[in-house]
């Protein structure tokens, strides 16, 4: 899997999933190039009504997409995808906690790539690399776990990682019930049934 800016369209491709949307209420930090009428409510440590030119907030990445189409933000980039993080999960991924750095850290991450800054190539990058780097040991975990308490085994996973555990783990329960002959047996689909009562009573009420 490679993350570019070109990987995933999710606002279009998955408007009505849950994890989508709590993943663009994630907060990003900006600054208002321009001064906003009756939007000093985002600012709970101003009184004003309005927010002023130059305030900086962290504001949810959906209402940020919005307001820089306009040029009246510009963004920053979170904190866990500067370069001191990206050094850290360059340096071995496997390691961290990723669910702590955020439970959508690869879907906000692909979003931010959608923003323009001067690290958006090295965050793609580091997107890939650690993805890569911590499959393995991810997938390997789903396959040897049986007994073991998936919520212990995925508390440092992020959502994608544990929709990808979630997966290995049922294919290898499927494994071992297909090998103890506890999977259902292949019945015929209601389909064709129905096809052959309709050409066996058309035979029977033929001359």
């Amino acid at each position: 899997m490679n993350f570019t800016k070109r990987s995933f369209v999710f606002a279009e491709e998955e408007y009505f999933s849950i994890d989508d949307i709590l993943a663009t209420h994630e907060r990003i930090p900006c600054r208002f190039e321009v001064g906003v009428h009756k939007l000093g409510f985002l600012d709970p440590s101003s009184g004003n009504p309005d927010i002023a030119k130059g305030t900086k907030l962290e504001i949810p990445l959906w209402m940020a997409q919005a307001l820089q189409s306009r040029r009246i933000i510009v963004t920053d980039i979170p904190r866990v995808y500067r370069e001191a993080y990206r050094e850290i999960l360059n340096a071995d991924a496997t390691v961290v906690d990723l669910h702590k750095m955020g439970p959508y850290f690869y879907h906000f991450g692909l979003y931010l790539l959608r923003f323009t800054h001067q690290d958006s190539e090295d965050i793609s990058r580091m997107l890939n690399q650690t993805f890569r780097n911590r499959f393995r040991k991810l997938m390997d975990t789903s396959q040897n776990s049986l007994e073991e308490d998936a919520t212990i085994l995925t508390a440092n996973l992020d959502r994608t990682e544990v929709a990808l555990f979630n997966l290995g783990h049922k294919s290898l329960l499927d494994l071992k019930n297909w090998q103890h002959r506890k999977s259902q047996k292949i019945l015929t689909a209601n389909l064709v049934m129905n096809h052959k009562k309709r050409k066996r009573a058309i035979m029977d009420e033929a001359p």
